[in-house]
């Protein structure tokens, strides 16, 4: 019988802290957009930055990336041509 009182008592509590929470959402549109600004700032501040040296090394490499697929696809729908050529 003590179980279920605390039952109850923990889900008149979450109730009741459900309701404040909604009565803090309540909240004017400029605020909350100048919560969301601060909390942009926040995380600006957390972004690691790589440095020049490094930002140069994942160009060439995305740049070699690209070129390698553009060229594997070329070769692929050459083969793929030829094929087809082959059986029409």
């Amino acid at each position: 019988m003590a179980k279920k009182d605390e039952t109850k008592n923990e889900e008149s509590m979450k109730k009741s802290v459900k309701k404040s929470n909604k009565q803090e959402e309540k909240k004017g549109l400029w605020e909350r957009f100048m919560i969301f600004c601060h909390g942009v700032g926040d995380e600006f501040k957390r972004v690691h930055w790589p440095s020049r040296k490094d930002m140069a090394k994942y160009s060439i490499a995305t740049v070699v990336f690209v070129v390698f697929l553009s060229l594997f696809f070329y070769v692929v729908d050459v083969i793929f041509a030829l094929v087809h050529s082959l059986f029409h």
